[in-house]
């Protein structure tokens, strides 16, 4: 199995799943991970990555992480201090019509965003509530774009276009798409050499479908044009991951491979979970499970069944616990504190 790995965390792309599974992963193997300084959640986003802002790395010493995964602004010459050269490098995309729309839910508070009651309203004028200037613009266009390290307000000529998805794949292994979870699970696993259980998560960070709601098709084509960058990126590497499944798998394969996934997915959700799945937040009953709540979305989480034996509840609260507080919980155990 690899060990080496590093994820460049999209905004709002499944993007927390996937991080469980790093953890989880790196947890199990007690392999080192790439913390922000001081046991932070981002890695001082929204500038572009810098070594120093790992806790632990030193320009003197050769040390390396195993895991980087936690929201950065790529920058591949930094990355590399922290990470040994055989890392493998992923990411995760989503189709940018939704992606802004979560956008918008869950970054409410943005500057481009707090003036207008939807995203209609937004879209109809946007550079009446949009500034290019301010320094958290990326929420309301091309987010993709920005956290590849590229400028969301740059030229969309074809050549450049070209230019940034050359360099993206110059970058990355593997690009997944969050549309596709499940083929995208799977394609992972053949990469990393992993095992199924590896790669098997239960969806987290996912918001209540109360606040979701349907695009008319006008708003969907100007979403598109807004954010052309992140549309280009989305549909050349949709494209390139069915070519990956059709050269490396096969279709048929692919089917089996997500039907066995599912049914694992399924039989560990009979075994942990109270009820039918995901439950709103007020409905969590260990506070510890309970998922940070942002911006107007309602972000969903679990309650575990009672008397587990140890082994399973070990593998089922892993499995449900939310980002920030498994990242503390490793980092405490990368870097403990002190005895008082």
């Amino acid at each position: 199995p690899k060990t080496d790995i590093v994820f460049l965390k999209v905004h709002k792309s499944a993007s927390s799943t996937v991080m469980n599974i790093l953890f989880r992963f790196g947890e199990t193997h007690n392999l080192t991970f790439a913390f922000p300084q001081g046991g932070g959640f981002q890695l001082y986003y929204p500038h572009h990555f810098l070594a120093r802002f790992v806790q632990g790395f030193s320009p003197l010493s050769p040390r390396r992480f195993n895991i980087l995964c936690h929201h950065m602004r790529f920058l591949q010459p930094e990355v590399q201090k922290v990470v040994p050269s055989s890392a493998v490098y992923f990411s995760i995309l989503r189709n940018p019509v939704q992606l802004m729309e979560s956008s918008f839910v869950y970054y409410k508070g943005a500057s481009a965003f707090s003036r207008v009651r939807s995203l209609e309203e937004f879209l109809s004028q946007p550079y009446r509530y949009y500034n290019p200037a301010s320094g958290d613009r990326h929420y309301a266009r091309n987010l993709m774009t920005f956290d590849f390290g590229f400028n969301p307000d740059g030229d969309v000529s074809p050549g450049r276009v070209q230019l940034m998805l050359r360099a993206i794949e110059a970058s990355f292994d593997l690009l997944l798409i969050s549309e596709y979870f499940d083929e995208s699970m799977v394609l992972l696993k053949e990469m990393l050499c992993w095992d199924l259980d590896s790669v098997v998560s239960f969806p987290l960070n996912i918001r209540d479908s109360s606040t979701k709601s349907a695009l008319p098709d006008s708003v969907v084509e100007k979403l598109k044009a807004w954010n052309r960058l992140d549309w280009e990126i989305y549909t050349h590497f949709n494209r390139t991951f069915w070519e990956r499944i059709d050269r490396a798998i096969g279709r048929e394969r692919m089917r089996r491979e997500v039907r066995a996934l599912r049914e694992r997915r399924a039989e560990l959700a009979r075994a942990c979970l109270q009820g039918r799945g995901s439950v709103a937040p007020k409905d969590i009953k260990d506070s510890s499970l309970r998922p940070l709540q942002h911006g107007g979305a309602r972000i969903l989480g679990y309650n575990l069944k009672q008397g587990l034996d140890r082994e399973l509840e070990r593998t089922c609260r892993r499995l449900v616990t939310p980002e920030l507080q498994y990242s503390s919980l490793l980092y405490k155990k990368q870097f403990p504190p002190p005895d008082p």
